[in-house]
C-alpha cells in the first residue's frame, strides 16, 4: 500500500518487499494469502493517490514535496494520463516513480474512479502474482535442491537475482515506451494544430 501512495512510495521498495515475503510462503494457502493481502494492499495505495489528487490536485503539485519529485516527472505523468488515459494508469503500476505519481495525476484529472480502478485491477494483479509467483517459486526450489545439493542456497538466489534483472531491464524498456508514446501523440496533437 505504501509504495503505490503519493511521496512514501517513492522511498519504499515495495518489490523487494514483496519478493522477499513471498519467500516465506510454505504452501498454497499462504501464497493466495499472501497474494490477496499484496493486491488489496495496491489497490487501497492507488486509490488512495487518486482520490488525495481528485481533493488536493494542484496544491500537492506545487508544494515543496510535490517540488521535491521535479516538474518534468509531473509532466509526464500529466502528458501520460492525457494521451493514453486507463491504459497509462496500467502501464504505470510498473515503472519507477510514475507508479506513485499517476494515481494523483488521474485524481486531478477528469477521469472517472470506474476508469482508473478498472485498469488499476489488472495492472496490480499482474504486478502482485508476477512477485509473488517468483518469490514462491524460489523458495519451493530452495526447499527441494536445497536437500539434495550442496548448492541450493546458490540456486535460490540466482533465481532472485535473475528475476531482478529481468524486471529492472523490462522496466527500462517500458519506461522508454511510455515516453515515445507521449512523444508521438504530442508530435500528432502538433501535426493536427499545423493542419
Amino acid at each position: 500500500m505504501l509504495e503505490t501512495s503519493l511521496f512514501v512510495g517513492l522511498v519504499i521498495p515495495g518489490d523487494t518487499v514483496v519478493l522477499v515475503a513471498s519467500t516465506g510462503v510454505t504452501d498454497l494457502s499462504d501464497f493466495f494469502f499472501l497474494l490477496s493481502c499484496v493486491l488489496l494492499g495496491s489497490l487501497l495505495g492507488e486509490s488512495f493517490g487518486f482520490w488525495i489528487g481528485r481533493l488536493f490536485g494542484e496544491r500537492i503539485r506545487y508544494s515543496k514535496l510535490g517540488n521535491r519529485i521535479g516538474e518534468k516527472n509531473w509532466k509526464m505523468a500529466d502528458a501520460f494520463i492525457e494521451s493514453r488515459g486507463g491504459l497509462a494508469v496500467a502501464i504505470s503500476r510498473f515503472l519507477p516513480v510514475l507508479h506513485s505519481l499517476v494515481p494523483v495525476v488521474a485524481g486531478a484529472s477528469k477521469m472517472r474512479y470506474r476508469v482508473f480502478i478498472r485498469w488499476t485491477v489488472g495492472a496490480c494483479a499482474v504486478w502482485a502474482s508476477a512477485y509473488v509467483g517468483v518469490g514462491y517459486l524460489a523458495q519451493a526450489s530452495y526447499e527441494q535442491i536445497g536437500a539434495n545439493l550442496k548448492y541450493g542456497a546458490l540456486v535460490f538466489i540466482a533465481i532472485i537475482l535473475t528475476f531482478m534483472i529481468i524486471v529492472h531491464f523490462a522496466k527500462k524498456r517500458l519506461e522508454k515506451s511510455a515516453i515515445r508514446m507521449v512523444e508521438a501523440d504530442k508530435d500528432e496533437k502538433f501535426s493536427e494544430l499545423e493542419g
